[in-house]
């Protein structure tokens, strides 16, 4: 426990002011420590940001072109027949959903899109936003149903 009165700043944290354009013999007389001439010599003599000395700035050379408003694009979990498969296999669900994707601490958009990737072994009804054609036949082909939720 310290006691305020005593509380001082740890060696070596705190140092003199620099005192610029005092005289030859204390080092930063003279040019006071700017060197000879130039622009960073000169009073208020700093660039801007981005400024490369009158030579065309990168910003204004790249290309600038198009939109993308991510803020209201829609955002699909994406699953491969073959994840479905070792889902089914392994929780022995009958039915993939999106509750049962969330359950599994598997969804993170809330929309679900199935890809045909894989196959399926037995039949499952598959509930979903989106399917791809080749995931759709497939799900059907091993006995199941895709159900596109609206």
């Amino acid at each position: 426990m310290s006691i305020l009165s005593t509380l001082r700043p740890k060696k070596g944290a705190t140092g003199y002011r620099k005192r610029v354009g005092r005289g030859t013999g204390s080092g930063l007389g003279g040019t006071a420590g700017k060197g000879h001439k130039g622009q960073k010599a000169r009073a208020g003599g700093r660039v801007r940001w981005g400024f490369e000395g009158g030579q065309t700035p990168l910003m204004r050379r790249l290309p600038k072109f198009g939109f993308n408003n991510v803020a209201f694009e829609t955002r699909y979990d994406i699953f491969n027949l073959s994840q479905l498969a070792t889902l089914v296999s392994s929780g022995g669900l009958k039915e993939v959903s999106p509750e049962s994707l969330e359950q599994a601490g598997l969804l993170r958009h809330g929309l679900v899109k199935i890809l045909g990737n894989g196959e399926l072994k037995g039949a499952v009804t598959v509930r979903a936003h989106k399917f791809s054609a080749k995931a759709k036949e497939a799900i059907e082909k091993a006995g199941g149903k895709a159900e596109v939720i609206a």
